[in-house]
C-alpha cells in the first residue's frame, strides 16, 4: 500500500465533488461516543430549518473549509497510529515513536516537513484516562520542544526550551471532559479539545555527527497513563473504535462521512455552534451518515459546487496569505482555539500550507515561491543566490534554517549530497564573503567544490523555500511576526 502523500491529501480534500462520489465510510463507534452524538445532534437539529438549494451550497462551502483541517489530521493520524500497512505507521496510541534521524525525500505523509530537528511522535487517546508526558533535563544549548496539537489542529500547548525551560518535568495531558484534580508532581496540565491528539517532539540536531546526542535526549522522553504514574490500578479500557480507512484506494470516499466521524471525538466550542448547526441542517454531524446518493439532483449539485468553491477559496487564501517582504510571505496561520476564534479559513490555510506548524512565538516561517523580482522560482531555468548582509542573519534565540521543497508536492528534494537545508549550526563550515556577508547558492547542480559548503540543492523545476526561525527574537504582536521595521528577510536573486 502506498504512503499518504501530499497529492493524496489534496485529492482527499477534492474528493467530495467528483462525479463518482461514494458514501458510507463513517463507522459506528463506542456507546459513550454514540450517546454524545445523539445529544449534540438533537440540540443542533432543533435550531436549524431545512435549507434552500442556495443555502445548501453555502453550507457545503463553509463546511468544507471548516472540516478540511480535521479530515487532513485524521488522514495523518490513521497513517501514523492506526493503519499498520500504511507505509507510514509509527506506533499505536499512547506509545512514543522516536527516530534519531531527520526527515528525507522518502517521508511523504506530512507536507513541508522540517529536517533539522529529529522527531519523536506520540498520538494520545485520552478517552480512558489522561496521559503523563515526562521530559529529561536538556542542556540549555540544545533547543527542544514538545508541540501539542489536537484533532481540531489547535496548538493547545508547548513544553520545552522556550516555555518550561531545560529542567526535567512531568506534564499531564487531559481530554476535553476530564474533571480530576492535578496530581502532586505534575508541573502543568494541558487540555486537548478532542479525545485524540498528537504530541510532536522536536530535538535540535547540531550536525550529522550529533545524532547520538539527539538519541540520548530522546531516550529520556516518556509517556504513561495517569494511573501508572500514580501507581494505581488502571480504569476500564475505552471501547475499540472502528476507524474508517483513508488511503489511496479510498480517494473517492465522501468527505463529509469522514467529518461526521471525527466530529464525534470533541465537543464544539462556543464559536463552533453556528457552523455545526448549519452542517446538521444538511445531514452532517456526529452520529449522522451523509448519504450523497439520497440527495435530490439539485441538492447534489449544490453540495458539489459548494465544496468545489470552498476548495478554491482555500487555495486562493494560501497563495495570497501573509505580507510580502522581498518576495517572502510572512505570516502565521497556526495557533490555539482563541487565536483562530472561528476563522475557519485561516485554520484551513495553516493546514494546507503545512499542517502541524508551530505558533509564531515558537517558530516563524517566512516562505516563498518567487524571487526578489516576483518571478516564480524554477531551477530548470535559473540559478539563484540568497545573501545575508554582515550582522543580518536571522534573529533567533535558538537557531534558524532554510529548507528546500519541490514546488509541486511540497516534499523534500532528492539530491546528490543528501542536503535538504542549510541552518545556523552549519555556519562554522560555511564560507563568508570578504565583507562578512553570507551567500547561499540555490541551484540544481553543484556550484563547484569551492562553494559547495554554501550550496542548497534545488529540484529541476519549480521550488518552494521555507525559512524557519526557532524562538525568534523579533516578534511584535502582529499576525506578521517579522514584518517591516524588524528584520526583513533578503530576497532570492535569480541569475541573469
Amino acid at each position: 500500500m502506498k504512503s499518504i502523500s501530499r497529492p493524496f491529501l489534496h485529492t482527499l480534500a477534492l474528493c467530495a465533488f467528483t462525479a463518482t462520489l461514494i458514501a458510507g465510510c463513517g463507522k459506528k463507534d463506542e456507546p459513550v461516543v454514540q450517546a454524545e452524538k445523539k445529544e449534540v445532534t438533537k440540540d443542533v437539529v432543533k435550531s436549524v430549518a431545512a435549507p434552500t438549494i442556495e443555502q445548501t451550497k453555502a453550507i457545503a462551502e463553509e463546511g468544507f473549509i471548516y472540516g478540511l483541517p480535521l479530515v487532513m489530521n485524521y488522514a495523518v493520524m490513521n497513517a501514523f497510529a492506526v493503519n499498520r500497512d500504511s507505509g507510514q505507521f509509527k506506533a499505536p496510541f499512547n506509545q512514543i515513536h522516536c527516530e534519531a534521524n531527520v526527515f528525507t525525500h522518502e517521508n511523504t505523509a506530512v507536507v513541508t516537513p522540517n529536517s533539522d530537528t529529529p522527531y519523536c511522535l506520540l498520538w494520545v487517546d485520552l478517552r480512558a484516562e489522561p496521559m503523563v508526558v515526562s521530559v529529561p533535563a536538556v542542556p540549555k544549548s540544545r533547543y527542544y520542544s514538545l508541540h501539542l496539537c489536537d484533532g481540531n489542529t489547535f496548538n493547545y500547548g508547548f513544553i520545552g526550551t522556550r516555555t518550561t525551560g531545560p529542567e526535567a518535568g512531568d506534564f499531564l495531558i487531559v481530554g476535553p471532559d476530564w474533571k480530576g484534580e492535578t496530581p502532586a508532581g505534575i508541573k502543568k496540565v494541558f487540555r486537548s479539545s478532542t479525545q485524540q491528539s498528537i504530541v510532536i517532539f522536536r530535538t535540535q540536531l547540531f550536525s550529522p555527527a550529533d545524532l547520538p546526542g539527539v538519541a540520548k535526549v530522546q531516550a529520556g522522553y516518556k509517556a504513561q497513563p495517569l494511573s501508572a504514574f500514580l501507581k494505581q490500578p488502571p480504569p476500564a479500557a475505552a471501547p475499540a473504535i472502528d476507524f474508517p480507512k483513508i488511503d489511496d484506494a479510498m480517494l473517492k470516499a465522501n468527505f463529509f462521512d469522514y467529518l461526521n466521524f471525527v466530529l464525534a471525538f470533541g465537543p464544539p466550542g462556543p464559536e463552533e455552534n453556528e457552523i455545526r448547526a448549519k452542517l446538521a441542517s444538511i445531514g452532517v454531524g456526529p452520529g449522522r451518515t451523509f448519504d450523497f446518493k439520497d440527495l435530490s439532483p439539485e441538492h447534489k449539485a449544490a453540495v458539489l459546487q459548494g465544496m468545489k468553491e470552498g476548495d478554491a477559496k482555500v487555495d486562493h487564501a494560501v497563495a495570497n496569505f501573509g505580507k510580502n517582504i522581498n518576495g517572502w510571505n510572512v505570516g502565521s496561520a497556526q495557533g490555539d482555539r482563541s487565536y483562530f476564534d472561528g476563522n475557519w479559513l485561516l485554520r484551513a490555510v495553516g493546514a494546507r500550507a503545512g499542517i502541524y506548524g508551530l505558533d509564531a512565538v515558537e517558530a516563524t516561517y517566512p516562505m516563498t515561491r518567487v524571487d526578489a523580482a516576483g518571478e516564480p522560482l524554477d531551477s530548470s531555468k535559473h540559478t539563484y543566490t540568497l545573501t545575508f548582509a554582515p550582522g543580518k542573519l536571522p534573529p533567533v534565540n535558538a537557531f534558524w534554517s532554510i529548507t528546500m521543497y519541490d514546488g509541486t508536492s511540497q516534499l523534500l528534494v532528492k539530491n546528490a549530497i543528501g542536503r535538504y537545508l542549510i541552518n545556523s549550526p552549519m555556519l562554522p563550515g560555511m564560507k563568508k564573503n570578504k565583507d562578512g556577508s553570507l551567500t547561499l547558492y540555490i541551484q540544481k547542480d553543484s556550484p563547484g567544490k569551492a562553494k559547495e559548503s554554501n550550496w542548497l540543492p534545488s529540484p529541476n523545476g519549480p521550488m518552494f523555500v521555507v525559512m524557519r526561525l526557532y524562538w525568534p527574537t523579533e516578534t511584535p504582536p502582529s499576525i506578521f511576526p517579522l514584518g517591516e521595521g524588524t528584520w526583513p528577510p533578503p530576497g532570492i536573486i535569480a541569475s541573469k
